[in-house]
């Protein structure tokens, strides 16, 4: 009966792996560097990119930027909607006030989710080598969310569950 895994054995298993991945506050570089792979998968960032290759790329490339657009917006609503439901709060921590005032809820990982959707997109389209290079990207976003104190491993897996549904169902359905 012991062997059983509760919510809340689950939850207490979940914060001690996180904080095994949490960055030290002495390695000030690995910081900034993980501040940069975080913020790169911010939706505002995807969106302003993808518009404005929308107008300066090659048409041939639009109906892709197109279904990339479509997946980031029924991405963000889909996880706001979980986010909004489970109210799972933020670890502690001091990195990320943007996130942490905007969007105090941690539970699934927005990042985590719209890095897969695109990453699978890019690979079910066709775009193999963009997507085995965003597939090295998604991950380095998704342990820098963890180890800037914004995200639990398991919101992590979860946004990346809900990332590789919505990717593949973007690809399937438009």
């Amino acid at each position: 009966m012991d062997k059983i895994v509760t919510l809340e054995r689950f939850l207490e298993m979940d914060h001690k792996l996180t904080e095994k991945l949490r960055l030290p506050d002495d390695r000030p570089g690995l910081k900034r560097l993980a501040a940069f792979l975080a913020h790169s998968g911010d939706s505002w960032f995807w969106g302003l990119g993808l518009v404005l290759l929308w107008f300066i790329g090659p048409p041939k490339w639009q109906p892709v930027i197109q279904l990339l657009l479509i997946g980031i917006l029924f991405t963000a609503l889909s996880v706001l909607g979980l986010k909004f439901l489970i109210r799972r709060p933020r670890p502690e921590g001091e990195w990320g006030q943007i996130y942490r005032r905007s969007d105090p809820h941690s539970f699934p990982s927005g990042h985590a989710a719209r890095a897969i959707m695109l990453t699978m997109i890019m690979l079910l389209s066709g775009y193999i080598w963009i997507g085995i290079f965003m597939l090295a990207w998604s991950l380095l976003v998704d342990l820098s969310r963890i180890g800037l104190g914004v995200h639990f491993l398991s919101d992590i897996l979860a946004g990346t569950l809900i990332g590789i549904l919505m990717g593949a169902a973007a690809v399937l359905i438009i």
